[in-house]
């Protein structure tokens, strides 16, 4: 086991599968101890499972609808009681609906921005406090590259796009207050990632091997990938980044 996060405590959402799932076992085998939630508890248990199998240490909390300001605050209070406090706190939960300005509903909309903005805000919120009386921290906060440019690829991201270009804002925002305190916070903008979630994407006729055409680096990425970068922003290595938005995508924006 390395120890690039030895003694600290990271507090990760969405951890049932994934980004979530791949910082999870990361984050625990270098030395975190690792505090996750999600909506889905058996596959958040599952997560778990596997970090103590690898030896690490983590505990899960769900279901949790970060979208609801009490229950996001209360994950958060409830996480730092129980190791007495964190220094991590990694943004990765989110869950957007996609359609035209056409065809996307007022309902969506809300949706969107409540899984996607809301969420992250409650977390970052809640935690605030407690990182500030720690002497400082991080915070990751996954935006998107649909948050800095508009895909052709991927139509129909108008509510998404919002979201995650004001996640990246609000990260910034956040580094600015949090400088004086120590406590750093960065954004990580993944393009398209292999994932339970992009398999229907990446499964329609000719869109991976048109995905592929437009990257310079020739492969789809992966969890690892994301989780790799939250772990440089999450340890010490970084205690001279902040209010950066870490593009992760093979090239394709810089292409």
């Amino acid at each position: 086991m390395a120890e690039r996060l030895a003694g600290k405590v990271a507090l990760i959402t969405g951890t049932a599968g994934g980004q979530g799932r791949e910082a999870a076992l990361l984050f625990a085998q270098e030395g975190a101890i690792v505090v996750g939630c999600d909506l889905k508890r058996e596959e958040a248990e599952e997560t778990v499972a596997l970090v103590h199998a690898r030896g690490g240490e983590m505990t899960s909390m769900g279901p949790v609808d970060l979208g609801d300001s009490a229950a996001a605050r209360d994950w958060v209070e409830q996480a730092a009681a129980l190791h007495g406090g964190f220094d991590i706190l990694y943004n990765n939960a989110s869950a957007p609906r996609f359609a035209s300005i056409a065809e996307m509903t007022d309902e969506e909309w809300r949706f969107t921005v409540r899984n996607e903005l809301d969420l992250m805000f409650y977390t970052c919120s809640a935690a605030w406090p407690h990182l500030l009386e720690r002497g400082g921290g991080s915070i990751i906060n996954t935006g998107s590259i649909c948050g800095i440019s508009a895909l052709a690829q991927t139509p129909g991201s108008i509510a998404h796009a919002a979201t995650k270009a004001a996640v990246i804002a609000m990260t910034r925002e956040l580094a600015l207050e949090g400088g004086p305190h120590n406590i750093r916070a960065n954004a990580i903008s993944p393009g398209i990632i292999e994932s339970p979630a992009t398999a229907a994407q990446l499964e329609q006729p000719g869109f991976r091997e048109g995905h592929l055409e437009s990257l310079m680096l020739k492969r789809i990425g992966t969890p690892g990938d994301v989780a790799a970068a939250a772990l440089f922003l999450a340890s010490d290595e970084s205690s001279w980044v902040t209010g950066t938005n870490l593009v992760i995508d093979g090239g394709f924006s810089a292409h």
